[in-house]
Protein backbone atom coordinates (compact mmCIF):
# COMPACT_ATOMS: atom_id res chain seq x y z
CA UNK A 1 0.00 0.00 0.00
CA UNK A 2 1.29 3.55 -1.13
CA UNK A 3 0.16 7.18 0.26
CA UNK A 4 1.20 10.14 -0.11
CA UNK A 5 3.64 11.57 2.68
CA UNK A 6 1.90 13.12 5.54
CA UNK A 7 2.59 16.98 6.44
CA UNK A 8 5.44 17.64 8.74
CA UNK A 9 3.22 19.37 10.92
CA UNK A 10 1.51 16.28 11.73
CA UNK A 11 2.72 14.29 14.92
CA UNK A 12 0.90 10.86 13.88
CA UNK A 13 -0.84 9.79 10.69
CA UNK A 14 -2.06 6.20 10.63
CA UNK A 15 -3.53 5.71 6.96
CA UNK A 16 -5.66 2.46 6.24
CA UNK A 17 -4.96 0.18 9.32
CA UNK A 18 -6.29 -2.88 9.14
CA UNK A 19 -6.23 -5.05 12.56
CA UNK A 20 -7.91 -8.48 12.30
CA UNK A 21 -8.60 -11.18 15.19
CA UNK A 22 -10.05 -14.37 14.76
CA UNK A 23 -13.74 -13.62 13.96
CA UNK A 24 -13.59 -10.36 14.59
CA UNK A 25 -12.01 -6.46 12.07
CA UNK A 26 -11.01 -4.54 14.89
CA UNK A 27 -9.52 -1.84 12.64
CA UNK A 28 -11.05 -1.66 9.30
CA UNK A 29 -8.97 0.71 7.03
CA UNK A 30 -8.90 3.13 10.14
CA UNK A 31 -7.22 6.42 9.47
CA UNK A 32 -6.17 9.19 12.32
CA UNK A 33 -4.27 12.40 11.85
CA UNK A 34 -2.90 14.02 14.97
CA UNK A 35 -1.24 17.56 14.68
CA UNK A 36 1.66 18.33 16.83
CA UNK A 37 0.67 20.04 20.22
CA UNK A 38 -2.80 19.48 20.07
CA UNK A 39 -5.25 17.57 22.55
CA UNK A 40 -7.05 15.05 20.09
CA UNK A 41 -9.83 13.26 20.92
CA UNK A 42 -10.82 9.31 19.94
CA UNK A 43 -14.03 8.97 20.35
CA UNK A 44 -16.20 6.07 20.19
CA UNK A 45 -18.66 3.32 21.52
CA UNK A 46 -17.63 -0.02 23.50
CA UNK A 47 -16.17 -1.87 20.83
CA UNK A 48 -15.76 0.75 17.67
CA UNK A 49 -11.83 0.22 17.50
CA UNK A 50 -9.96 3.19 19.45
CA UNK A 51 -7.90 1.15 21.86
CA UNK A 52 -7.10 -1.36 19.29
CA UNK A 53 -6.04 1.33 16.89
CA UNK A 54 -3.92 3.09 19.77
CA UNK A 55 -2.28 -0.75 20.31
CA UNK A 56 -1.26 -0.23 16.41
CA UNK A 57 0.51 3.22 17.04
CA UNK A 58 1.90 1.94 20.42
CA UNK A 59 3.58 -1.44 19.45
CA UNK A 60 0.93 -3.86 21.34
CA UNK A 61 -0.40 -5.04 18.37
CA UNK A 62 1.14 -4.82 14.19
CA UNK A 63 -1.38 -3.97 11.68
CA UNK A 64 -2.21 -6.38 9.13
CA UNK A 65 -2.33 -3.90 6.62
CA UNK A 66 -1.64 0.22 6.58
CA UNK A 67 1.20 2.76 7.27
CA UNK A 68 1.90 4.44 10.32
CA UNK A 69 3.69 7.96 10.08
CA UNK A 70 5.51 9.71 13.00
CA UNK A 71 6.69 13.41 12.58
CA UNK A 72 6.70 12.99 9.24
CA UNK A 73 8.05 10.04 9.03
CA UNK A 74 7.13 6.03 7.85
CA UNK A 75 8.07 4.05 10.55
CA UNK A 76 7.16 0.36 11.61
CA UNK A 77 7.00 0.15 15.71
CA UNK A 78 7.54 -3.82 16.67
CA UNK A 79 6.70 -2.81 20.39
CA UNK A 80 5.93 -0.70 22.82
CA UNK A 81 9.94 0.03 23.32
CA UNK A 82 10.27 1.02 19.79
CA UNK A 83 7.35 3.12 20.55
CA UNK A 84 8.89 4.98 23.42
CA UNK A 85 11.97 5.55 21.26
CA UNK A 86 10.20 7.63 18.78
CA UNK A 87 8.68 9.35 21.35
CA UNK A 88 4.79 8.02 21.82
CA UNK A 89 3.85 6.81 25.37
CA UNK A 90 0.53 5.55 26.39
CA UNK A 91 -0.95 4.92 30.01
CA UNK A 92 -3.69 2.33 29.83
CA UNK A 93 -7.14 2.53 31.93
CA UNK A 94 -6.12 0.15 34.50
CA UNK A 95 -2.74 1.87 35.95
CA UNK A 96 0.16 -0.55 35.90
CA UNK A 97 2.42 0.44 38.88
CA UNK A 98 3.77 -1.84 41.47
CA UNK A 99 1.86 -0.81 44.23
CA UNK A 100 4.54 -1.25 47.27
CA UNK A 101 6.98 0.42 45.24
CA UNK A 102 7.62 4.18 45.89
CA UNK A 103 7.04 6.85 43.41
CA UNK A 104 10.59 7.52 42.33
CA UNK A 105 10.96 3.45 41.78
CA UNK A 106 8.00 3.15 39.50
CA UNK A 107 9.18 6.21 37.13
CA UNK A 108 12.81 4.44 36.69
CA UNK A 109 11.57 0.89 36.99
CA UNK A 110 12.95 -1.00 33.54
CA UNK A 111 15.07 1.72 32.69
CA UNK A 112 18.51 1.44 32.58
CA UNK A 113 20.35 3.67 34.54
CA UNK A 114 24.22 4.38 34.04
CA UNK A 115 24.53 6.03 37.85
CA UNK A 116 24.95 2.34 40.38
CA UNK A 117 22.43 4.45 42.88
CA UNK A 118 19.73 5.78 39.48
CA UNK A 119 17.58 7.00 42.32
CA UNK A 120 20.62 9.68 43.07
CA UNK A 121 20.23 11.19 39.79
CA UNK A 122 16.18 10.45 38.53
CA UNK A 123 14.60 12.21 41.80
CA UNK A 124 15.91 15.96 40.98
CA UNK A 125 14.91 15.51 37.31
CA UNK A 126 11.50 13.93 38.75
CA UNK A 127 10.54 16.89 40.62
CA UNK A 128 11.81 19.31 37.56
CA UNK A 129 8.92 17.45 35.56
CA UNK A 130 6.81 17.51 38.39
CA UNK A 131 7.18 20.86 38.89
CA UNK A 132 7.14 21.84 35.45
CA UNK A 133 4.08 20.01 34.53
CA UNK A 134 1.79 20.69 37.71
CA UNK A 135 1.74 16.95 39.01
CA UNK A 136 2.23 16.99 42.47
CA UNK A 137 3.43 14.22 44.01
CA UNK A 138 5.64 12.75 47.08
CA UNK A 139 8.60 10.69 45.18
CA UNK A 140 9.07 8.92 48.21
CA UNK A 141 5.36 7.86 48.94
CA UNK A 142 4.38 4.54 47.93
CA UNK A 143 1.44 4.00 45.25
CA UNK A 144 -0.68 2.17 47.47
CA UNK A 145 -1.00 5.31 49.59
CA UNK A 146 -2.02 7.19 46.76
CA UNK A 147 -5.38 8.34 45.06
CA UNK A 148 -6.00 7.25 42.02
CA UNK A 149 -5.75 10.95 40.75
CA UNK A 150 -2.10 10.96 42.49
CA UNK A 151 -1.06 7.21 40.69
CA UNK A 152 -2.22 8.59 37.56
CA UNK A 153 0.47 11.96 37.85
CA UNK A 154 3.09 9.11 38.69
CA UNK A 155 2.06 7.38 35.06
CA UNK A 156 2.26 10.74 33.00
CA UNK A 157 5.69 11.30 35.16
CA UNK A 158 7.04 7.77 33.89
CA UNK A 159 6.05 8.77 30.45
CA UNK A 160 7.43 12.50 30.14
CA UNK A 161 10.63 10.54 32.02
CA UNK A 162 11.00 8.57 29.21
CA UNK A 163 10.83 11.86 27.11
CA UNK A 164 7.69 10.91 25.23
CA UNK A 165 6.56 13.78 22.71
CA UNK A 166 3.24 11.90 22.09
CA UNK A 167 0.87 10.56 24.77
CA UNK A 168 -1.84 8.60 24.47
CA UNK A 169 -4.76 8.43 27.54
CA UNK A 170 -6.92 5.39 27.43
CA UNK A 171 -10.27 6.80 29.31
CA UNK A 172 -8.15 8.53 31.76
CA UNK A 173 -10.91 10.21 33.89
CA UNK A 174 -13.07 6.71 34.35
CA UNK A 175 -11.65 6.35 38.26
CA UNK A 176 -11.01 10.33 39.49
CA UNK A 177 -13.20 12.33 41.24
CA UNK A 178 -14.66 15.62 39.43
CA UNK A 179 -11.85 17.04 41.22
CA UNK A 180 -9.51 15.13 40.20
CA UNK A 181 -10.67 15.39 36.45
CA UNK A 182 -10.64 18.90 36.05
CA UNK A 183 -7.00 19.23 37.54
CA UNK A 184 -6.03 16.39 34.89
CA UNK A 185 -7.66 18.80 31.94
CA UNK A 186 -5.87 21.40 33.26
CA UNK A 187 -2.86 19.23 33.02
CA UNK A 188 -3.20 18.02 29.69
CA UNK A 189 -3.55 21.96 29.10
CA UNK A 190 0.01 22.69 30.25
CA UNK A 191 1.44 20.25 28.32
CA UNK A 192 -0.05 20.75 24.89
CA UNK A 193 1.10 24.70 26.17
CA UNK A 194 4.65 23.02 25.85
CA UNK A 195 4.74 21.68 22.91
CA UNK A 196 3.57 18.00 23.35
CA UNK A 197 0.98 16.09 21.82
CA UNK A 198 -2.29 14.43 23.22
CA UNK A 199 -4.49 11.72 22.20
CA UNK A 200 -7.59 11.28 24.12
CA UNK A 201 -9.23 8.13 24.01
CA UNK A 202 -12.91 8.43 25.39
CA UNK A 203 -16.95 8.05 25.26
CA UNK A 204 -17.17 11.16 27.72
CA UNK A 205 -18.92 13.89 25.01
CA UNK A 206 -18.78 16.43 27.65
CA UNK A 207 -14.82 15.82 28.37
CA UNK A 208 -14.79 15.93 24.19
CA UNK A 209 -15.97 19.32 23.91
CA UNK A 210 -14.22 20.49 27.20
CA UNK A 211 -10.69 19.70 26.45
CA UNK A 212 -9.72 18.75 22.96
CA UNK A 213 -9.16 20.98 19.77
CA UNK A 214 -10.20 18.21 17.73
CA UNK A 215 -11.94 14.95 17.37
CA UNK A 216 -12.28 11.76 15.38
CA UNK A 217 -15.39 9.71 15.41
CA UNK A 218 -15.01 5.92 15.12
CA UNK A 219 -17.48 3.65 14.34
CA UNK A 220 -17.25 -0.63 13.76
CA UNK A 221 -13.47 0.21 13.30
CA UNK A 222 -13.75 2.53 11.06
CA UNK A 223 -13.09 6.68 11.01
CA UNK A 224 -15.99 7.67 10.30
CA UNK A 225 -15.11 11.83 10.75
CA UNK A 226 -12.54 14.44 12.32
CA UNK A 227 -14.01 17.51 13.20
CA UNK A 228 -12.79 20.87 14.58
CA UNK A 229 -13.97 20.49 18.09
CA UNK A 230 -15.12 24.04 18.06
CA UNK A 231 -17.35 23.64 14.91
CA UNK A 232 -19.52 20.52 16.30
CA UNK A 233 -21.61 19.67 19.11
CA UNK A 234 -22.70 16.73 21.31
CA UNK A 235 -25.49 16.07 19.37
CA UNK A 236 -23.66 15.75 16.54
CA UNK A 237 -21.29 13.61 17.54
CA UNK A 238 -23.61 11.73 19.22
CA UNK A 239 -25.39 10.55 16.11
CA UNK A 240 -21.81 9.90 14.53
CA UNK A 241 -20.42 7.95 17.29
CA UNK A 242 -24.00 5.32 17.09
CA UNK A 243 -25.04 5.76 13.51
CA UNK A 244 -28.77 7.13 15.23
CA UNK A 245 -30.03 10.18 16.55
CA UNK A 246 -29.67 10.34 20.31
CA UNK A 247 -32.64 12.20 22.25
CA UNK A 248 -30.72 12.68 25.71
CA UNK A 249 -34.36 12.16 26.86
CA UNK A 250 -35.26 10.62 30.70
CA UNK A 251 -38.74 10.32 30.94
CA UNK A 252 -38.39 10.66 34.60
CA UNK A 253 -41.81 10.83 36.30
CA UNK A 254 -42.81 12.33 39.72
CA UNK A 255 -43.36 9.15 42.28
CA UNK A 256 -44.10 9.25 45.99
CA UNK A 257 -41.64 6.88 47.23
CA UNK A 258 -43.32 3.79 49.78
CA UNK A 259 -42.25 1.98 52.47
CA UNK A 260 -38.52 1.04 52.80
CA UNK A 261 -37.38 -2.17 50.92
CA UNK A 262 -34.27 -2.30 51.95
CA UNK A 263 -32.59 -1.42 55.20
CA UNK A 264 -28.94 -1.88 56.45
CA UNK A 265 -27.95 -1.21 59.89
CA UNK A 266 -23.96 -0.82 60.84
CA UNK A 267 -23.25 -3.12 58.33
CA UNK A 268 -19.34 -3.81 58.21
CA UNK A 269 -18.10 -6.37 55.55
CA UNK A 270 -14.49 -6.73 55.10
CA UNK A 271 -12.22 -6.96 51.73
CA UNK A 272 -10.83 -9.93 49.51
CA UNK A 273 -7.49 -9.22 51.63
CA UNK A 274 -9.23 -9.24 54.99
CA UNK A 275 -9.14 -5.61 55.32
CA UNK A 276 -12.33 -3.22 56.05
CA UNK A 277 -14.23 -2.70 53.07
CA UNK A 278 -17.37 -1.09 54.58
CA UNK A 279 -17.64 0.73 57.73
CA UNK A 280 -20.68 0.58 60.28
CA UNK A 281 -22.71 1.61 57.47
CA UNK A 282 -26.60 2.46 57.52
CA UNK A 283 -28.90 3.06 54.77
CA UNK A 284 -32.61 2.48 53.47
CA UNK A 285 -34.37 2.18 49.95
CA UNK A 286 -38.04 2.60 49.64
CA UNK A 287 -40.08 1.21 46.94
CA UNK A 288 -40.16 3.75 43.82
CA UNK A 289 -37.07 5.23 44.09
CA UNK A 290 -33.34 5.23 43.25
CA UNK A 291 -30.91 5.27 45.70
CA UNK A 292 -27.50 6.29 44.00
CA UNK A 293 -24.09 5.39 45.32
CA UNK A 294 -21.15 7.63 44.37
CA UNK A 295 -17.82 7.15 45.05
CA UNK A 296 -14.44 6.63 43.70
CA UNK A 297 -13.98 2.92 42.59
CA UNK A 298 -12.26 1.17 45.31
CA UNK A 299 -14.04 2.31 48.11
CA UNK A 300 -16.40 -0.15 49.07
CA UNK A 301 -19.11 -0.29 46.81
CA UNK A 302 -18.53 -3.50 45.16
CA UNK A 303 -18.40 -5.20 48.48
CA UNK A 304 -21.43 -3.25 49.29
CA UNK A 305 -23.73 -4.54 47.25
CA UNK A 306 -22.21 -8.28 46.72
CA UNK A 307 -23.34 -8.21 50.62
CA UNK A 308 -26.68 -7.24 50.27
CA UNK A 309 -26.81 -10.02 47.14
CA UNK A 310 -25.28 -12.75 49.75
CA UNK A 311 -22.49 -13.27 47.62
CA UNK A 312 -20.13 -12.08 50.71
CA UNK A 313 -20.25 -12.74 54.08
CA UNK A 314 -21.13 -9.59 56.60
CA UNK A 315 -18.83 -9.27 59.62
CA UNK A 316 -21.20 -6.94 61.64
CA UNK A 317 -24.50 -5.58 61.03
CA UNK A 318 -28.08 -6.50 59.71
CA UNK A 319 -29.50 -6.14 55.83
CA UNK A 320 -33.25 -6.24 55.81
CA UNK A 321 -35.57 -6.62 52.95
CA UNK A 322 -39.07 -6.33 53.38
CA UNK A 323 -38.84 -6.06 57.56
CA UNK A 324 -37.32 -10.01 57.58
CA UNK A 325 -33.62 -9.89 58.55
CA UNK A 326 -31.77 -11.49 55.91
CA UNK A 327 -28.04 -11.25 57.18
CA UNK A 328 -27.34 -14.83 57.00
CA UNK A 329 -29.68 -16.62 54.15
CA UNK A 330 -28.52 -17.75 51.07
CA UNK A 331 -28.45 -15.76 47.93
CA UNK A 332 -30.93 -18.50 46.24
CA UNK A 333 -33.19 -17.61 48.81
CA UNK A 334 -33.10 -13.65 48.46
CA UNK A 335 -33.43 -14.35 45.00
CA UNK A 336 -36.87 -16.47 45.56
CA UNK A 337 -37.60 -13.18 48.08
CA UNK A 338 -37.74 -10.85 45.41
CA UNK A 339 -33.71 -9.55 44.91
CA UNK A 340 -32.20 -9.12 41.70
CA UNK A 341 -28.64 -8.10 41.10
CA UNK A 342 -26.59 -6.79 37.90
CA UNK A 343 -23.25 -7.09 39.05
CA UNK A 344 -20.69 -4.66 37.55
CA UNK A 345 -18.81 -7.85 36.17
CA UNK A 346 -21.14 -8.87 33.57
CA UNK A 347 -19.38 -12.39 33.57
CA UNK A 348 -19.68 -13.13 37.34
CA UNK A 349 -23.47 -13.05 36.28
CA UNK A 350 -23.79 -15.06 32.58
CA UNK A 351 -22.11 -17.66 31.17
CA UNK A 352 -20.49 -16.71 28.25
CA UNK A 353 -20.03 -20.18 26.24
CA UNK A 354 -23.45 -20.57 26.85
CA UNK A 355 -26.40 -18.84 24.06
CA UNK A 356 -28.11 -16.13 24.71
CA UNK A 357 -31.24 -18.30 25.43
CA UNK A 358 -29.26 -20.76 28.37
CA UNK A 359 -28.23 -17.69 29.96
CA UNK A 360 -32.08 -15.86 30.21
CA UNK A 361 -33.30 -18.92 31.90
CA UNK A 362 -30.19 -19.24 34.88
CA UNK A 363 -32.76 -17.54 37.28
CA UNK A 364 -36.09 -19.44 36.94
CA UNK A 365 -35.05 -23.38 35.24
CA UNK A 366 -36.23 -25.24 38.30
CA UNK A 367 -39.68 -23.44 38.24
CA UNK A 368 -42.70 -23.97 35.70
CA UNK A 369 -43.09 -23.40 33.04
CA UNK A 370 -39.36 -23.21 32.15
CA UNK A 371 -38.37 -26.48 34.31
CA UNK A 372 -40.61 -29.23 34.78
CA UNK A 373 -38.99 -31.55 37.79
CA UNK A 374 -35.95 -32.47 36.07
CA UNK A 375 -36.16 -31.32 32.95
CA UNK A 376 -36.56 -28.34 30.62
CA UNK A 377 -39.04 -27.96 28.66
CA UNK A 378 -37.15 -26.71 25.26
CA UNK A 379 -40.25 -24.86 24.14
CA UNK A 380 -41.07 -23.24 26.95
CA UNK A 381 -36.99 -21.58 26.73
CA UNK A 382 -37.74 -20.49 23.28
CA UNK A 383 -40.62 -18.78 23.75
CA UNK A 384 -39.23 -17.25 27.09
CA UNK A 385 -36.05 -15.68 25.06
CA UNK A 386 -37.89 -14.76 22.00
CA UNK A 387 -40.08 -12.89 24.70
CA UNK A 388 -37.37 -10.82 26.05
CA UNK A 389 -35.36 -10.32 22.85
CA UNK A 390 -38.04 -8.68 21.38
CA UNK A 391 -39.70 -6.64 24.57
CA UNK A 392 -35.62 -5.52 25.26
CA UNK A 393 -34.32 -4.94 21.75
CA UNK A 394 -31.74 -7.13 22.07
CA UNK A 395 -29.82 -7.55 18.55
CA UNK A 396 -28.37 -10.94 18.67
CA UNK A 397 -28.30 -13.50 15.46
CA UNK A 398 -30.45 -15.62 17.06
CA UNK A 399 -31.32 -17.15 20.92
CA UNK A 400 -28.79 -20.09 20.14
CA UNK A 401 -25.97 -17.16 19.92
CA UNK A 402 -22.93 -17.74 22.65
CA UNK A 403 -23.71 -14.43 24.78
CA UNK A 404 -20.01 -13.62 24.63
CA UNK A 405 -20.70 -12.87 20.51
CA UNK A 406 -23.11 -10.05 21.49
CA UNK A 407 -21.72 -6.05 21.64
CA UNK A 408 -21.47 -4.66 25.22
CA UNK A 409 -24.64 -3.19 25.02
CA UNK A 410 -26.56 -6.23 24.19
CA UNK A 411 -25.18 -8.20 27.25
CA UNK A 412 -26.29 -5.36 29.45
CA UNK A 413 -29.78 -5.17 27.76
CA UNK A 414 -29.69 -9.43 27.97
CA UNK A 415 -28.88 -8.99 31.77
CA UNK A 416 -31.23 -6.53 32.95
CA UNK A 417 -34.32 -8.59 30.72
CA UNK A 418 -33.39 -11.25 32.82
CA UNK A 419 -33.49 -9.80 36.21
CA UNK A 420 -36.39 -7.34 35.46
CA UNK A 421 -38.68 -10.19 33.61
CA UNK A 422 -38.63 -11.42 37.74
CA UNK A 423 -40.14 -8.66 38.75
CA UNK A 424 -38.10 -7.77 41.89
CA UNK A 425 -38.83 -5.53 45.32
CA UNK A 426 -35.47 -4.71 44.85
CA UNK A 427 -33.26 -4.51 42.26
CA UNK A 428 -29.02 -4.21 42.76
CA UNK A 429 -27.32 -2.66 39.79
CA UNK A 430 -23.92 -1.73 39.51
CA UNK A 431 -22.15 0.24 36.73
CA UNK A 432 -24.99 -0.41 34.46
CA UNK A 433 -23.60 1.08 31.30
CA UNK A 434 -19.62 0.91 32.20
CA UNK A 435 -18.02 0.99 28.75
CA UNK A 436 -20.80 1.59 26.28
CA UNK A 437 -22.01 4.13 24.34
CA UNK A 438 -24.25 6.53 24.38
CA UNK A 439 -27.43 5.00 22.79
CA UNK A 440 -27.14 1.94 24.73
CA UNK A 441 -26.97 4.34 28.12
CA UNK A 442 -29.86 5.91 27.21
CA UNK A 443 -31.54 2.69 26.58
CA UNK A 444 -30.20 1.42 29.69
CA UNK A 445 -31.33 4.38 31.65
CA UNK A 446 -34.95 4.75 30.88
CA UNK A 447 -34.92 0.94 31.22
CA UNK A 448 -33.87 1.45 35.64
CA UNK A 449 -36.33 4.65 35.30
CA UNK A 450 -39.34 2.49 34.09
CA UNK A 451 -38.14 -0.18 37.36
CA UNK A 452 -38.89 3.00 39.03
CA UNK A 453 -42.13 3.50 37.88
CA UNK A 454 -43.06 -0.18 38.37
CA UNK A 455 -42.78 0.31 42.10
CA UNK A 456 -39.44 -1.45 42.34
CA UNK A 457 -36.26 -0.23 44.92
CA UNK A 458 -33.60 0.47 43.38
CA UNK A 459 -29.94 0.40 44.34
CA UNK A 460 -27.65 1.51 42.08
CA UNK A 461 -23.97 1.98 42.27
CA UNK A 462 -22.11 3.87 39.39
CA UNK A 463 -18.72 5.15 39.25
CA UNK A 464 -20.19 7.63 37.02
CA UNK A 465 -21.04 10.60 38.74
CA UNK A 466 -22.95 12.08 35.97
CA UNK A 467 -24.97 8.88 35.80
CA UNK A 468 -25.68 8.50 39.74
CA UNK A 469 -26.62 12.55 39.84
CA UNK A 470 -29.18 11.77 36.48
CA UNK A 471 -30.96 8.94 37.58
CA UNK A 472 -30.98 9.09 41.52
CA UNK A 473 -33.81 10.91 43.68
CA UNK A 474 -30.94 10.35 46.79
CA UNK A 475 -27.64 9.96 46.19
CA UNK A 476 -25.53 8.90 49.02
CA UNK A 477 -21.80 9.65 48.75
CA UNK A 478 -19.02 6.52 50.06
CA UNK A 479 -15.33 7.17 50.68
CA UNK A 480 -13.43 4.29 52.50
CA UNK A 481 -16.41 2.12 53.09
CA UNK A 482 -18.58 4.93 55.16
CA UNK A 483 -21.40 7.15 54.04
CA UNK A 484 -19.89 10.93 54.14
CA UNK A 485 -23.49 12.64 53.16
CA UNK A 486 -26.37 12.76 51.27
CA UNK A 487 -28.21 14.36 48.71
CA UNK A 488 -32.04 14.45 47.39
CA UNK A 489 -32.47 15.07 43.74
CA UNK A 490 -32.79 18.87 44.59
CA UNK A 491 -30.28 19.76 46.59
CA UNK A 492 -27.18 18.07 44.68
CA UNK A 493 -24.16 20.05 44.81
CA UNK A 494 -21.82 19.08 42.35
CA UNK A 495 -18.47 20.65 44.49
CA UNK A 496 -19.84 19.09 47.59
CA UNK A 497 -20.14 15.56 46.01
CA UNK A 498 -16.51 15.64 44.91
CA UNK A 499 -15.37 16.63 47.91
CA UNK A 500 -17.18 14.01 49.70
CA UNK A 501 -15.39 11.66 47.17
CA UNK A 502 -11.77 12.43 47.43
CA UNK A 503 -12.72 12.26 51.87
CA UNK A 504 -12.19 15.73 52.20
CA UNK A 505 -15.63 16.56 53.43
CA UNK A 506 -18.13 14.70 55.68
CA UNK A 507 -21.76 15.43 55.89
CA UNK A 508 -23.77 11.81 57.63
CA UNK A 509 -26.80 13.86 57.36
CA UNK A 510 -29.23 14.28 54.42
CA UNK A 511 -28.75 18.40 52.97
CA UNK A 512 -31.61 20.25 54.64
CA UNK A 513 -34.94 21.08 52.34
CA UNK A 514 -36.02 24.03 51.31
CA UNK A 515 -37.15 25.68 53.94
CA UNK A 516 -34.81 24.28 56.81
CA UNK A 517 -31.88 26.28 58.31
CA UNK A 518 -28.68 24.96 56.62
Amino acid sequence: MTSAKPEHTLAVALRGIVKRFPGVTANDRANLEVRRGEIHALLGENGAGKTSLMNVLYGIYHPDEGEIWVKGRRVTIHSPHDAITLGIGMIHQQFRLVQTHTVLENVILGLRERFFFPEQSARPRILALAEKYGLKVDPDARIWQLSAGEQQRVEILKALYRGVEILIMDEPTSMLTPGEALELLHILRRMTAEGLTVIFITHKLEEVMEVSDRVTVMRAGKSIATLETAQTNVRELAQLMVGRDVLFRLEKKAVTPGAPVLKVENLNVVSDKGLPAVVNLSLEVRAGEILGIAGVSGNGQRELVEAIAGLRPVSGGKILFQGEDVTQTPPRMRIERGIGFVPGERWMALIPSMSVAENMILKNYARPPIGRKVFLDAEAVATHADTLIREYAISTPNRQTPIKRLSGGNIQRALLAREMTERPALLLVAQPTSGLDVGATETIWNLLLEERARGAAVLLISDDLKEAMALSDRLAVLFEGQIMGEFTAQTMDLEKIGLMMAGALRQPTAEPTAGEPA
